[in-house]
């Protein structure tokens, strides 16, 4: 990250190495960390989150009707895309368990 300010550029950079050093190699000095037990993982991971996202969504008494109704389709479709790089990711481990025996515990 580029700045102009030698002495920010110098702050940043000993924050970005003072995070690296604890062991996070998720986040930078400028972006908020996410604690781990807060990361998603997996689709089923996403789709959880979504469906807790969904549920404040429609429990917010001040949106109205139109705002609740963009902000659910919205999740909606980021849920649809969850459940099919899931169903993939499926398949995927199938497919490598059948050539996994097919082929003698992965051996050629």
């Amino acid at each position: 990250m580029p700045f102009s300010d030698p002495d920010r550029a110098r702050d940043y950079q000993r924050e970005y190495r003072r995070t690296r050093r604890a062991g996070d190699d998720c986040t930078t000095p400028c972006t908020t960390p996410v604690p781990l037990s807060f990361r998603l993982k997996t689709a089923a991971d996403v789709l959880a989150l979504l469906e807790e996202q969904v549920a404040a969504v429609r429990g917010e008494e001040d949106a109205g009707t139109l705002e609740k109704a963009r902000v659910v389709g919205y999740l909606a479709g980021i849920a649809l895309k969850a459940i099919e790089a899931g169903n993939l990711a499926a398949r995927i481990e199938m497919l490598e368990m059948v050539l996994k025996q097919r082929n003698g515990d992965g051996r050629r």
